[in-house]
């Protein structure tokens, strides 16, 4: 087993995790424009210059450009940002002109639109599905077996026994929901309620801290109560029931993923922990380095992710064009084209900060900032 993944074997896992997403996502916008009877001037896998490249029958271009962080889909009549009529579009002939995006109603375009994140979810669901299927579903009870001294649940007077009914505010229906719940919450205060020779008693619990390093040297801050589960249950998983599985195992990772944003906006979890492309490559290394399954599980995960933020309402981004699109089906017309290229200005904006911000984190992780620390000093 490879245990530290090198340079070339790191950029080569990266662009196997990215390259096949962005295309996926991509695609659902090309396939739903095409159902709608939309041309495609350019289909590009990557940014800046092309690289390798080909045109259809169609007359669709498409290409592979030389920075892969990205994709894109340029629709017939693309002649602006907003993507609204403008005289050049105006002066197209009227046969062209309905093949355009602007063309079509608003509904078909948001379809369109959301079709790209749609499909990022229907493959992490489907990866999601071949793994419930293929080892099944871990339902233990959220029994407490053990408990740690001076462990968080000792201080809340938990023992053997004990069912754990709900923490916080969540409800807990299995020992996996337990520890999901007390992972993204490291020094917390809240409440748990646990059932106790037949009645329900509730206590007020700070849930504990624990500084974990993985093998690649990675910290991570996790919480953890400090208790042991009884005997884990393993059940199988059919194939029909394997798509629900997986629909609520994504429902699981997207409600973790909006619950650490808003302990991000609310200060409980330190902006630090935002990580970008540099992180997804590292990750994708160390990864894949593991073996296929967790390769695999990687992209279900980074799939969710890209599905997750392109609904963001943030111009720029799918959901801002959903956003928009929103306001045009309520009004019965468009929002202005000059409010909107200031909106997508902003996003843009927005956006180029965020970058800004997490590969500052990426290379401050990499230990980048404490090496030209130690230079200067």
């Amino acid at each position: 087993m490879i245990q530290t993944p090198g340079l070339l074997l790191t950029l080569l896992a990266f662009v196997l995790v990215i390259g096949p997403l962005v295309f996926v996502h991509e695609m659902g916008h090309y396939l739903a424009g095409r159902w709608f009877g939309v041309k495609s001037d350019a289909f590009s896998i990557g940014f800046g210059r092309e690289i390798a490249g080909w045109t259809d029958k169609r007359g669709t271009r498409w290409k592979v450009g030389w920075l892969p962080l990205g994709g894109y889909v340029r629709f017939a009549g693309d002649m602006n940002a907003v993507s609204q009529p403008s005289a050049e579009w105006l002066a197209l002939p009227a046969e062209e002109r309905n093949k355009t995006f602007q063309a079509k109603p608003v509904w078909q375009r948001a379809i369109i639109v959301a079709a790209g994140p749609v499909v990022n979810f229907v493959l992490a669901i489907l990866i999601l599905a071949g793994f419930a299927f293929a080892y099944g579903e871990t339902r233990t009870p959220p029994v407490v077996g053990m408990v740690v001294e001076n462990s968080a649940a000792a201080r809340a007077g938990l023992q053997p026994g004990d069912r754990i009914t709900r923490l916080g505010d969540r409800e807990i229906e299995v020992f996996e929901d337990m520890l999901a719940y007390t992972r993204i919450h490291p020094g917390e205060a809240t409440e748990v309620t646990f059932v106790r020779g037949g009645q329900a008693v509730t206590r007020p619990v700070t849930v504990g801290v624990d500084q974990q390093r993985d093998r690649f040297g990675n910290s991570y801050r996790v919480g953890m109560l400090g208790i042991g589960r009884g005997e884990v249950v393993q059940v199988p998983v059919g194939l029909l029931e394997a798509p629900i599985v997986a629909v609520r195992r994504t429902g699981d990772i997207v409600s973790m993923m909006v619950e650490t944003i808003g302990q991000i906006i609310s200060g409980r979890r330190s902006v630090k922990e935002l990580g970008g492309p540099l992180s997804i490559a590292k990750v994708s290394g160390e990864q894949i380095t593991l073996g296929p399954d967790a390769f695999v599980f990687l992209i279900a995960l980074v799939s969710i992710n890209l599905g997750f933020i392109n609904l963001l309402p943030v111009p720029m981004l799918d959901g801002g064009h959903l956003l928009f699109y929103a306001i045009e089906a309520v009004r019965r017309r468009p929002v202005g084209a000059a409010a909107q290229e200031w909106a997508f200005r902003g996003g843009l904006a927005a956006i180029l900060a965020l970058m800004l911000l997490v590969t500052f984190n990426d290379l401050g992780n990499f230990g980048l900032w404490r090496s030209l620390a130690r230079l200067i000093g």
